[in-house]
């Protein structure tokens, strides 16, 4: 997505005993003046992500000083969590449910590659436009 420069020093995996609720952070910019945190739940699919999950994430950005971060999952989350993300006061917080984490994937090439390739063909009229002269 264009973050941090090159993809080995746009983020940092930090998840793992004792990560403080942060699986990692990612640089938004090659400085790395500004940082996103993440947090990242695989579930199945409806395995739904409470607001206490949410809570404790912006408890653990607002632990780091944090201003921005965003927590994925492969499932979806619930009302109220998204309501606790909205009211996370001027912390920016972006949740990415696995229907827009698909998305992403797809549009960024990440985790993804192209299975097939379809050529779709159509007349072209400005050939036979073309009149010859004699």
């Amino acid at each position: 997505m264009g973050y941090g420069g090159s993809r080995a020093d746009a983020g940092e995996h930090l998840g793992g005993t004792g990560d403080g609720g942060v699986d990692g952070v990612i640089r938004e910019d090659q400085l790395g003046l500004d940082r996103v945190y993440l947090q990242a739940k695989r579930y199945q699919p409806g395995n739904t992500i409470g607001s206490e999950a949410v809570q404790a994430f912006i408890g653990a950005l607002i632990g780091k000083g944090a201003q921005k971060g965003v927590f994925i999952t492969t499932s979806s989350f619930s009302r109220q969590a998204q309501a606790a993300a909205s009211q996370s006061g001027t912390l920016r917080l972006v949740l990415i449910d696995g229907e827009e984490l698909t998305r992403l994937m797809v549009r960024f090439n990440v985790g993804v590659r192209v299975a097939r390739t379809v050529e779709i063909k159509r007349i072209d009229l400005d050939y036979f436009d073309e009149t010859e002269t004699e």
